[in-house]
């Protein structure tokens, strides 16, 4: 007795084509294409954890897929990034890296948020904080200092590189300026300024 070539034989018995044994090979490959994009995820993972400055904690729970989009965007605009992963694959890439203590920090749905600036990525978080409650900071580490939600705000109340560095340039620049005005100044107020410091410095 002949079979048409819609049946197959599989372990023994008569089966439908795409039956058992296709089911396995695609779970195979499934399982494959998943193993390679987890290994892919941990590695960017580690490539941020090695190179930032500081990491913050914060549980997440609540909020709306909106209020996620303004905390990415309020992160990106101050220089920092926001990584949502699973806890354990995120534990797994802070291996090696100078942040590895805020691992037992990941509990439940939390995000990361990560800064070249020490300062950019807890400022933004604090103040998010501020104005949403379901959006809670845990902790954090700046390098292989472990850091509290305490060590966390008092980083965010210093000011951030580019307010030191336009700072520095201010002290740079005032003492040019004052010169630049007095060498523009007429011959009298010069000759005012240049007896006053002598003043000065014979009263000394």
């Amino acid at each position: 007795m002949g079979f048409g070539p819609e049946v197959q034989v599989w372990a023994g018995r008569w089966v439908q084509p795409g039956g058992p044994a296709f089911a396995m090979t695609a779970n195979r490959k499934e399982l494959a294409v998943e193993r390679a994009a987890k290994k892919e995820a941990v590695e960017q993972l580690n490539g941020v954890f090695k190179t930032t400055s500081v990491a913050i904690v914060a549980q997440y729970s609540g909020l709306t897929v909106a209020q996620m989009q303004t905390l990415r965007k309020q992160m990106k605009q101050a220089g920092a990034s926001v990584k949502v992963s699973k806890n354990r694959l995120a534990k797994i890439a802070l291996e090696g890296t100078d942040v590895v203590a805020i691992g037992p920090m990941l509990k439940g749905p939390t995000v990361i948020a990560t800064s070249n600036d020490p300062v950019a990525a807890p400022k933004v978080a604090i103040e998010f904080a501020k104005a949403n409650e379901k959006f809670v900071i845990v902790g954090g580490s700046m390098g292989k200092t472990v850091l509290n939600v305490d060590g966390v705000k008092a980083l965010a109340s210093l000011p951030s590189l580019d307010e030191l560095r336009g700072k520095i340039v201010g002290l740079l620049v005032a003492p040019a300026t004052k010169l630049a005005q007095l060498a523009n100044a007429p011959a009298g107020k010069l000759a005012r300024v240049i007896q006053a410091h002598a003043s000065k410095g014979e009263a000394a």
